[in-house]
C-alpha cells in the first residue's frame, strides 16, 4: 500500500508509536490524517503538527469508535487505512483486579472488533480496504510480568488472523504490528515487564514508524520491527516445552536482578 493521497485514521495517535506513524504517515503524502485519543488535547498537539483533523475517542466504547468511523467518511471520505493503534500495559499478575482485566480486553481487543465491525461492510461496499492492528511481540511470544497485557495481545493477533482469512477474498487487507519495547509513555518505567521486552534494546518510535512504512507497501500480515521475534517465534513452535522453561528462566533472572 502507498499512503500518499490516503485517508487514514489512528487511534491513540495522541503521543508514543501513534503520533510518530502520524508524523511519518505525513512524511509519505497522506491526504488525510485523523489522530485519535482518549487524550482530546493531545490529538490536537499531533494533529496540528501534521495539518491532520483531532477527534476525542474512548477506544474501549463501541459508539466512539462508530462516531469516528462516521464523522470521518462524512466529513474527509472513505478511509483507507485504519491503524487500531490504542492499548494500554494494565494487569501484571494473578492479583491484578478484574477492572485491569476488562480495560485491557476492551482496549486492546474489542476495539479492534469495534472497528472492522463498523467499517467492513462499508470497505467491501468499495472494494477494500486496509487495517493495521497495534499489538505487540507479547502478541506472539507472550509477556513477563504482564498477565493480562499478553493476553489481550493473542487475542489481539488472532483476530487479525481472522480478520484477514475471512475477508481478503472481499479486498480487505490486513496487517498486525508486532514490536517489542519501543521508547513511549509505555514503557517509562522499570517494571518487570519493560525489562523484560527491552531485553533486546529500546526501539525509538520514529525508527518503528519507517518499517511500518515499508511493511505496508509491501503488505505483509506480520510487522515486525524487531528482527529476532521471528527466530523467538521459530523456536518457540519447534519446542514448546523447551520455550517456555527458557521463559521461566528469564523471570526468574529477572527477578533476581531486580
Amino acid at each position: 500500500m502507498e499512503l500518499r493521497g490516503k485517508t487514514i485514521v489512528i487511534t491513540g495517535g495522541g503521543s508514543g508509536i501513534g503520533k510518530a506513524l502520524a508524523q511519518r504517515f505525513q512524511l509519505e503524502g497522506a491526504n488525510n490524517l485523523v489522530i485519535a485519543d482518549l487524550n482530546g488535547d493531545n490529538a490536537k498537539a499531533v494533529a496540528n503538527k501534521v495539518a491532520g483533523v483531532a477527534q476525542q475517542t474512548d477506544v474501549s466504547n463501541e459508539d466512539d469508535i462508530r462516531e469516528l468511523i462516521e464523522v470521518t467518511e462524512a466529513e474527509l471520505g472513505p478511509i483507507d487505512l485504519f491503524c487500531s493503534n490504542a492499548g494500554v500495559a494494565l494487569g501484571p499478575d494473578l492479583n491484578s483486579s478484574n477492572t485491569e482485566w476488562e480495560a485491557s480486553w476492551n482496549i486492546n481487543v474489542m476495539a479492534h472488533v469495534y472497528a472492522a465491525r463498523h467499517l467492513v461492510p462499508r470497505m467491501v461496499k468499495r472494494g477494500g480496504g486496509y487495517f493495521m492492528h497495534t499489538a505487540s511481540a507479547a502478541g506472539l511470544l507472550n509477556q513477563i510480568g504482564g498477565a493480562a497485557y499478553g493476553v489481550s495481545k493473542h487475542a489481539a493477533v488472532g483476530f487479525a488472523e481472522w480478520l484477514a482469512i475471512h475477508h481478503a477474498h472481499q479486498g480487505i487487507k490486513v496487517s498486525v504490528l508486532c514490536p517489542q519495547a519501543v521508547r513511549t509513555p509505555m514503557t517509562d518505567n522499570d517494571t518487570e515487564s519493560t525489562a523484560a521486552a527491552a531485553s533486546d534494546g529500546m526501539m525509538e518510535p520514529e525508527e518503528l514508524a519507517e518499517c511500518v512504512v515499508q511493511q505496508l507497501r509491501e503488505e505483509s500480515f506480520l510487522i515486525l520491527p524487531h528482527g529476532e521475534v521471528l527466530e523467538y517465534m521459530r523456536r518457540k513452535t519447534a519446542d514448546y516445552d523447551r520455550w517456555i522453561g527458557g521463559m521461566n528462566r528469564l523471570m526468574l533472572r529477572l527477578r533476581s536482578d531486580g
